[in-house]
């Protein structure tokens, strides 16, 4: 991908993960020039289609289980249209801009690859939309994943036509609205347009990048809250020799070991209890790091490659075959491998919020801390310090276990049993907005309980890099000393997690980035 003024220049088919953070995060998208004669030649192929006798579904026949209804010429822009109105049936809260940012680009790379039969004006419009910023409003809910995201999508595309709703400038106004302040016209659609437009996965996919990209910076968080931890508890580093690792062999295993001894590297906090230890072994939450925060990392990689061949993909039906001149039924909407990759992230979120609780459970035991006082209040008693802080921890991590069940697996028949085995993957990627977000005030309080742990093993202290992370934690929050209101401090340190501003003060104190990297 290179960039052409502000906006991103695709190539479909080589779409990387950082260019889908970019689209995420804001930048708008044009289709690569070279790609313009493929799409012609397909719309080509399905205008000729639209013009002759043979039936050739979503072309001039009905949808679904209406497939065997042959629709005359003179109305197939009435067939499109009906198909997208009567598919606006989205319910729920409003899809974030950031989310419906990325399915539009991901829609246009999608129909950019010239298999789907689209004219260029309709990837033109999509384009203008992102550029000129007019977001529609999509409702969260109404997908199963199969035959696509079809609700969510038509909400898309109704604002194209001049329909439905859109945000502009933080306002909802109507579809057409919305294109006039843009200056831009409402757009007919032609044959296949409308299918080619509802029909796919790009949807569920950009909850799941979001997802995916959320989880990584997540997990790089845990590994300093789970520095933090092994000092505040004074547990042993020997766990996390590379030879153990080695003998496993697991990539992630071994990424995450290797981060967590370049983070304790030069404690003081470790050197003092190395003779005269009576403990033997760890509790497996601080020693059994890596194999859990490893098999984390391997499973959001993994599902980050599936992510990124999926946005990438052609997923509407039927699809044009340029060198052929064949229009082919099959069944690329169907979004299994987002709803397996987005399972994939939930269990991947939830163990790490898992093994976090349990070390934020250790700190503050005192039969379990190594001497540190109880809830880690300098005086107790009359002060509870972080005793509910770690109820918290322990509510959120409960929600998120709940939600790590797999969707995949939950079909239910639709559409008169034509559709009859769906992914659900849609629900399986939007949970994982709400499983971030609590996981990261979960590493949020494992950061406070952590700093305060090691603050009181003083004059013992811990390494620089974790030194770093703590002196910036308390540009945001000071130790704690008497009880006070705790819900501001954990609002604070959550923010810090999600900015992946741990990692980024840790790496500027140590001579190389130890951590982990994806894609």
């Amino acid at each position: 991908m290179t960039e052409q003024g502000a906006a991103i220049v695709v190539k479909p088919g080589a779409v990387s993960l950082d260019d889908l953070a970019r689209m995420l995060a804001g930048q708008s998208v044009v289709l690569d020039p070279s790609f313009w004669p493929r799409v012609e030649a397909a719309a080509e192929i399905v205008a000729n289609a639209a013009r002759a006798d043979v039936p050739v579904y979503g072309i001039n026949t009905g949808f679904g289980k209406l497939a065997s209804k042959r629709i005359p010429p003179d109305q197939t822009a009435l067939l499109q249209r009906n198909l997208i109105v009567s598919h606006c049936c989205g319910v729920g809260p409003a899809t974030p801009e950031p989310i419906v940012r990325l399915m539009m680009a991901l829609k246009i790379v999608s129909l950019g690859r010239g298999a789907s039969g689209v004219r260029r004006e309709l990837i033109e419009k999509l384009q203008a939309m992102l550029a000129r910023r007019v977001y529609p409003l999509v409702p969260q809910q109404g997908s199963v994943g199969a035959s696509g995201d079809l609700a969510p999508l038509a909400h898309m595309t109704a604002v194209m036509i001049g329909e439905g709703q859109a945000i502009v400038d933080g306002k909802t106004v109507s579809g057409s609205e919305a294109l006039a302040v843009a200056g831009l016209a409402p757009l007919t659609l032609g044959p296949k347009e409308g299918l080619a437009l509802i029909n796919g996965t790009q949807f569920s996919t950009a909850y799941a990048v979001s997802g995916v990209l959320r989880a990584f910076r997540l997990a790089r968080a845990a590994l300093v809250t789970g520095a933090l931890s092994v000092d505040a508890a004074m547990a042993s580093t020997a766990p996390f020799r590379p030879e153990i690792q080695v003998l496993r062999g697991h990539p992630g295993q071994i990424a995450a070991a290797a981060t967590l001894t370049a983070l304790l590297d030069g404690s003081d906090i470790r050197s003092s209890h190395l003779e005269g230890d009576e403990r033997v072994q760890d509790p497996y939450c601080l020693r059994c790091q890596p194999q859990v925060a490893g098999a984390a990392l391997d499973l959001i990689t993994q599902a980050a490659r599936t992510l990124v061949v999926e946005a990438n993909a052609v997923t509407d039906n039927p699809l044009v075959l340029v060198e052929t001149g064949e229009i082919v039924s099959g069944g690329n909407f169907h979004a299994e491998p987002v709803a397996f990759a987005a399972d994939a992230i939930a269990l991947a979120l939830s163990e790490i919020g898992a093994i976090s609780e349990r070390r934020i459970a250790t700190l503050v035991d005192p039969a379990l801390n190594f001497g540190l006082p109880p809830f880690l209040t300098p005086d107790p008693g009359i002060n509870s310090g972080f005793m509910i802080a770690e109820v918290t921890a322990a509510a959120l991590y409960a929600e998120n276990k709940q939600r790590a069940a797999a969707c995949s697996i939950d079909s239910t028949p639709t559409s008169a049993n034509q559709e009859d085995h769906v992914s659900m993957a849609a629900h399986a990627a939007r949970r994982l907005s709400d499983m971030a977000d609590n996981l990261a005030t979960i590493l949020g309080i494992e950061l406070l309980v952590a700093a305060q742990g090691i603050t009181l093993r003083a004059p013992h202290a811990t390494s620089a890099p974790l030194v770093a992370v703590i002196a910036a934690l308390r540009e945001q929050v000071p130790a704690l000393g008497a009880d006070r209101y705790m819900a501001d401090d954990l609002a604070k340190a959550a923010a810090l997690i999600e900015t992946d501003a741990l990692p980024a003060t840790a790496i500027a104190a140590l001579p190389a980035d130890p951590f982990p990297r994806l894609g």
